[in-house]
């Protein structure tokens, strides 16, 4: 959709007949200005596998096409934001905002091109509890179930891996069982441990270094998660399966790994 076009339906991507390595994007998309130098696609209302693979096919569509004044397109987890330079356009040709999402609307309207998640399985040892998780007991509590219930859900089926955020190598994955479903805390830490597994809203995330954080933390994890000297620096990728695997604090200090 344009962004002028901002009270009329979502755009449902059904202007071109995709070819076989292309989908249509389910839900359609709604296009609408974020500032003067960005664009925000939107592409669902949920966060979930399959938007979020949505969201990164998006991504690598729009990343490929070289498109006028574009400098970057950033993927979260229901939204691309096109970040661009405007432009000079010949009298009478609109603004630059105005051109590049009729230019973005064209090739959404095509069908995008289908990514292949990484397929990979990671299990990451986790430490639940006591000093690893000072949150483990309260989250049980407003979940009215036990904290041994609390682990089992967490770590009974892998968790998609739908983006990184907050912090370089933040992993957000999800969904979590409904029967974890706590908010955020009221009043958030000013230190939280590096490798704190935490979760809020649906989801749960790891912090790969020390810093602020108002989710619930349930455990920590030996594993170090972002290594700026390392290519890539992160050592989880988009679209991993994430199992958290229960150990004991004997295995984390034997499994510990330093931090930067």
């Amino acid at each position: 959709m344009k962004a002028a076009d901002m009270d009329a339906p979502a755009h449902t991507g059904s202007a071109a007949e995709p070819g076989p390595a292309h989908q249509h994007l389910r839900d359609g998309w709604l296009i609408e200005p974020a500032g003067d130098r960005c664009l925000l696609i939107r592409l669902g209302n949920r966060v979930d596998a399959e938007v979020s693979q949505t969201v990164h096919a998006v991504t690598a569509w729009l990343s490929s096409r070289a498109l006028p004044g574009v400098i970057d397109v950033v993927p979260a987890f229901t939204t691309v934001a096109v970040h661009y330079r405007p432009v000079p356009l010949p009298s009478g040709k609109g603004s630059a905002s105005q051109s590049l999402s009729a230019a973005i609307d064209r090739l959404l309207s095509q069908g995008v091109p289908r990514i292949a998640g990484s397929g990979r399985l990671v299990e990451i040892p986790v430490c639940y509890g006591g000093e690893y998780g000072p949150d483990l007991e309260d989250v049980a509590h407003q979940c009215g179930i036990s904290t041994g219930e609390v682990i089992r859900l967490h770590t009974a089926a892998p968790l998609v891996l739908y983006t990184f955020f907050f912090a370089p190598g933040t992993p957000f994955a999800g969904p979590l069982d409904p029967r974890l479903q706590v908010l955020r805390r009221a009043v958030p830490r000013t230190r939280v441990p590096a490798g704190s597994v935490a979760i809020a809203n649906g989801i749960s995330s790891i912090y790969p270094t020390e810093s602020p954080g108002g989710w619930n933390l349930i455990g920590r994890t030996p594993w170090t998660l972002f290594d700026i000297r390392k290519s890539p620096p992160t050592r989880l990728q988009i679209g991993d399966r994430m199992q958290f695997m229960p150990i004991t604090p004997r295995e984390f200090e034997a499994l510990q790994e330093p931090h930067q």
